[in-house]
């Protein structure tokens, strides 16, 4: 059998290991020291927006402790983007809250800024005002930032960005990430740089990032021994991931371009089937970083479904996997309050993220090249 064609698997820029050397050298393989420091440095510099950042073990971590410098607590609610992975929404449930669900944008996929408004009216009406927006940038591709953040605005409702998926896009020209009162990034082993598994919290205060590192060091006093007035959190990055992490922001760059270039791929390759559509940019003002390039198959168009694509690319020993399914969709979550139609739902049922690591090889693409030209659609 052929190897194995990952979605999306780590790829190692080669400037790693002097940085996790230095830290073996110095005996630096604690959740502190210059690698942590130096990574956290290198993100600000990327980001570019006088923001300040702090590491973690995970970008669901950053959401906890978003949410927590909050205020959110026992029985608030906060609105969350329904198609996505329930890391977005799994800390709202840490913290005894309610998750608020909130359908897609049919052309962007995003969260819908017109459900976004119908869901605080309500939830106002009902006395219960938000205490955040969590909105996605699923893919890597930037939700409508003017529309959402003119809707959180009005209703003076923090908004949390989860770009765990995004970083590298931008948004008029602004990278995801900076738009809102935090925004969380994830350096797990899929995504478009990796610390093996990892996250950061961006903040708009060096006060914010301080009060997150505080926390995500179990939340430990100034004192001369062990005194906690807070609950605190195991969360800091450890020295040696943030090794791996200064050695790929150095490669960060390439690693979007051969993302997009990946994307590209599938467009010519889809070009002339018109059951399939490539999600892809709605205009010029937004630049994904086309972590996984994503289609839907159009039912009117073909009676073959997503699930028969994926066996067709399983038996040729490549992985391909169903887009997210919607939370309000999910047992966990079934009595929260939902807003919006079918549109998350009819992405799920249609959609299919193909592979889309930088590391695909020419080989690799001639592999999916035979799998979708033989497919019978």
């Amino acid at each position: 059998m052929d190897s194995k064609i990952w979605l999306s698997s780590p790829h190692m820029g080669g400037g790693e290991m002097k940085y996790i050397q230095e830290a073996f050298e110095h005996n630096w393989v604690a959740p502190l020291g210059k690698n942590v420091d130096e990574f956290e440095v290198a993100i600000e510099r990327f980001l570019d927006e006088d923001k300040f950042v702090a590491a973690l073990s995970s970008g669901t971590a950053a959401l906890h402790l978003a949410l927590i410098q909050l205020g959110v607590g026992y029985e608030d609610e906060v609105i969350c983007q329904s198609f996505t992975f329930s890391a977005s929404a799994n800390p709202i449930k840490y913290l005894g809250a309610t998750p608020v669900f909130v359908d897609s944008d049919k052309t962007n996929w995003n969260m819908s800024p017109e459900f976004l408004e119908i869901a605080i009216q309500d939830r106002i009406k009902n006395h219960k005002k938000p205490k955040a927006v969590i909105v996605v940038h699923l893919y890597g591709m930037p939700a409508k930032m003017d529309d959402i953040l003119q809707v959180c605005n009005k209703y003076d409702i923090p908004l949390v960005e989860d770009s765990a998926e995004s970083l590298g896009s931008t948004y008029k020209g602004q990278k995801c990430g900076t738009f809102g009162e935090f925004a969380l990034l994830s350096f797990n082993g899929n995504k478009i740089i990796t610390t093996s598994g990892g996250g950061a919290l961006v903040t708009n205060t060096n006060d914010q990032k301080d009060k997150t590192i505080f926390l995500s060091t179990q939340a430990r006093d100034q004192a001369p021994h062990y005194q906690h007035s807070e609950v605190g959190y195991n969360y800091r990055l450890s020295n040696i991931c943030a090794g791996i992490g200064r050695g790929q922001m150095e490669v960060l760059d390439d690693r979007v371009a051969q993302r997009r270039a990946n994307h590209d791929f599938y467009k010519d390759l889809f070009s002339g089937i018109d059951a399939v559509d490539v999600f892809t940019e709605i205009n010029p003002d937004f630049y994904s970083n086309h972590w996984l390039t994503s289609i839907t198959l159009n039912k009117n168009l073909t009676a073959k479904t997503n699930h028969d694509f994926m066996n067709a690319f399983a038996e040729k020993n490549i992985e391909t996997r169903p887009l997210w399914k919607p939370m309000h969709l999910q047992p966990v979550f079934k009595d929260c309050p939902y807003y919006g139609e079918n549109v998350a739902e009819e992405l799920f049922n249609q959609g299919l993220c193909l592979p889309s690591g930088s590391n695909l090889t020419n080989d690799d693409k001639k592999r999916i090249y035979g799998v979708i030209t033989n497919f019978q659609f």
